[in-house]
């Protein structure tokens, strides 16, 4: 199994060596084209930029969500095109906090490809670490073409999903436990800045992603993420998590951060409150969870 994070020192070491195959997801969800600009002035060589909006979601319906997921065939067939292929070692890196690096690699671990890291701390470790800078939009290396003959597994998700009916169902049954992973403010409905209702899933409890790094956006120590999971979720943790956000990318960053602390198999429900708050019929509820 590859290693959850990559640090930037060793990546700059090996980069070339090992021929990975580098992700830059930078992505502003204010400015939709400032993770592209940002990449064409600087990223690290080789690289090779996938869109947020247009190529990680699929259309939005009104009722799916702000980002649903793209079907799994086609996504896998995206990658393919990009130079996956079975035994590519892939990072992943975004600008610093790892908020959309961790969704990429829940989405390739999703299609059931396991050789992912996440760069920790980003494009700002890279530049810190002394690491090489390419501009421009660079074509695939011959060698990665050469990868891409291969196929991409689309088996079994290695990640489990839930839908919204399950979230739903689960109300009443009390079993596995919501985890939001949305700012404090936004989980108690006292500000929403982003989705039409205001609010949280009944029984869900909130663990902001932003807990999970530290000032330099590298990810806290195992152990210290490990102790602050269990401190919110205490013995509920045994009857299953299912991570959400707003619409499905910062819960992969829960999600990633649990994986880190040893803390496996818990699941992602994509939709997330931007899909929960679409039907009127769902229960919301405010003010701060009780443990």
């Amino acid at each position: 199994m590859a290693e959850l994070l990559i640090q930037a020192q060793a990546l700059r070491r090996d980069l070339a060596q090992h021929n990975y195959l580098v992700f830059d997801v930078r992505h502003d969800l204010g400015d939709l084209q400032a993770g592209r600009r940002a990449y064409l002035v600087g990223h690290i060589p080789g690289a090779l930029y996938l869109d947020n909006e247009t190529q990680l979601s699929a259309a939005c319906t009104g009722r799916n969500g702000r980002h649903p997921l793209p079907d799994r065939n086609d996504f896998a067939a995206l990658m393919h095109a990009h130079g996956l292929a079975p035994g590519v070692q892939v990072v992943v890196y975004d600008a610093g906090d790892s908020m959309f690096a961790a969704h990429l690699w829940w989405m390739l671990r999703w299609i059931g490809h396991e050789q992912v890291s996440v760069l920790d701390g980003g494009w700002q470790a890279w530049l810190d670490a002394g690491g090489e800078s390419e501009s421009g939009q660079p074509e695939p290396a011959p060698s990665k073409r050469q990868r891409a003959q291969g196929t991409v597994p689309t088996g079994s998700p290695m990640m489990p999903v839930v839908d919204a009916q399950a979230v739903l169902d689960n109300l009443d049954q009390a079993g596995f436990t919501v985890l939001d992973a949305r700012a404090v403010q936004r989980y108690n409905g006292t500000v929403e800045p982003i989705d039409p209702v205001a609010g949280h899933i009944p029984g869900a409890l909130n663990r902001p992603f932003q807990c999970n790094v530290q000032a330099d956006g590298r990810f806290k120590p195992a152990q210290v993420l490990r102790e602050e999971f269990l401190a919110v979720l205490g013995s509920r943790i045994d009857a299953g998590v299912v991570h959400q956000c707003g619409s499905g990318i910062t819960a992969c960053h829960n999600l990633f951060a649990m994986e880190l602390a040893g803390l496996h198999g818990t699941a992602l429900y994509p939709g997330s409150w931007s899909e929960w708050c679409s039907d009127p019929s769902r229960p919301v509820a405010t003010g701060d969870a009780v443990h």
